[in-house]
């Protein structure tokens, strides 16, 4: 079984094609990057519905098929980004009623979990979200993938390049914020935010913006942003581990690529006799074959979706879908 999966939650438009036997044939990764200033959604929007088209004709000339060897479309159903979200979707729906073939819309932050526990080997892992938009603790329980913990305001992903706008660094900062940090060797006091099983990171933001106007160098304002940050992460991460009795952490999301996060969460886990694992970076970002490879486990699973059914939505929780396709 071939699945076309359309990735369309915020300012990636991606296009993947995998089968049913865990390979990816096709991602096409599209990023939408703003002249300037931050990400405007009706902008990003507009980017996918150009570039939708010829992105699913790439895709299926990376793969070697032709679209009649699709047999299901998949898309990001939410949560994200309206006008990005209804890009993906009419796109879906048009693909899948020219092909006659049918359609399923997933929830992009499962798909992650998902895409990861394909291509690492892990089996029953405690999944660390960590992107723009999204900041959640995840991990299998009684047929739902549960959240233990998540942010109270913004994402990680999301307050890193605010972070970076105030400083000047431009937009999508994490990976200059990353390199700045390894030349900062002075910790600053930000506020270590976690409450309970949950975070929050705009306090940190705030005070960090007040040691700029001190005077502190950028090097250490990275550095220190990104050691409590992670930090926090890091300590709820552990605490679900030990609550649901799991071994296994994998790291999903956009700031998954960042080599400190990974190195505090590696530590963690190997103290703690469990192991970590990490996809690789296409598809930690967001992409069109984490969406493909859910909508074909939940096809397999016995699940199907009317036209009417893949209405978009943009506050998709992870624990509203009933996990038909394990144990």
């Amino acid at each position: 079984m071939i699945t076309l999966g359309i990735e369309g939650t915020a300012h990636t438009l991606g296009v993947g094609i995998v089968d049913s036997e865990r390979k990816v044939l096709a991602n096409v990764i599209d990023m939408y990057r703003p002249p300037q200033g931050g990400l405007h959604p009706r902008e990003a929007a507009n980017h996918h519905a150009d570039v939708v088209a010829a992105d699913i004709q790439k895709a299926v000339a990376q793969a070697g098929i032709s679209l009649h060897d699709v047999d299901l479309v998949s898309f990001s159903m939410g949560p994200g980004l309206g006008p990005c979200l209804r890009v993906a979707g009419t796109a879906a729906r048009a693909l899948a009623g020219a092909l006659d073939i049918p359609i399923m819309g997933v929830n992009h932050c499962i798909a992650h979990i998902e895409i990861g526990n394909a291509t690492t080997g892990c089996t029953d892992p405690v999944l660390l979200y960590a992107s723009g938009g999204n900041t959640q603790i995840i991990a299998y329980a009684d047929e739902r993938y549960r959240i233990f913990g998540e942010t109270h305001d913004v994402g990680i992903g999301n307050m890193l390049d605010k972070l970076g706008r105030d400083l000047g660094l431009g937009f999508y900062a994490g990976p200059t914020i990353e390199k700045l940090a390894k030349g900062g060797d002075k910790l600053l006091e930000l506020p270590y935010s976690v409450k309970g099983m949950d975070v929050a990171f705009s306090g940190i933001l705030t005070a960090a913006m007040m040691f700029k106007e001190k005077g502190a160098r950028i090097e250490d304002i990275a550095y220190s942003v990104q050691e409590i940050a992670f930090a926090m992460l890091t300590e709820v991460t552990e605490r679900a581990m030990a609550h649901v009795g799991k071994s296994e952490v994998l790291l999903g999301g956009g700031v998954a690529q960042n080599t400190r996060l990974r190195e505090m969460v590696a530590e963690m886990a190997k103290e703690r006799g469990g192991k970590m694992f990490v996809p690789d970076r296409h598809y930690c970002m967001d992409n069109g074959a984490m969406i493909a490879w859910l909508g074909n486990l939940m096809y397999n699973s016995g699940v199907r979706m009317a036209i009417s059914d893949t209405e978009v939505r943009q506050r998709f929780r992870t624990d509203e879908v009933p996990v038909t396709w394990r144990d």
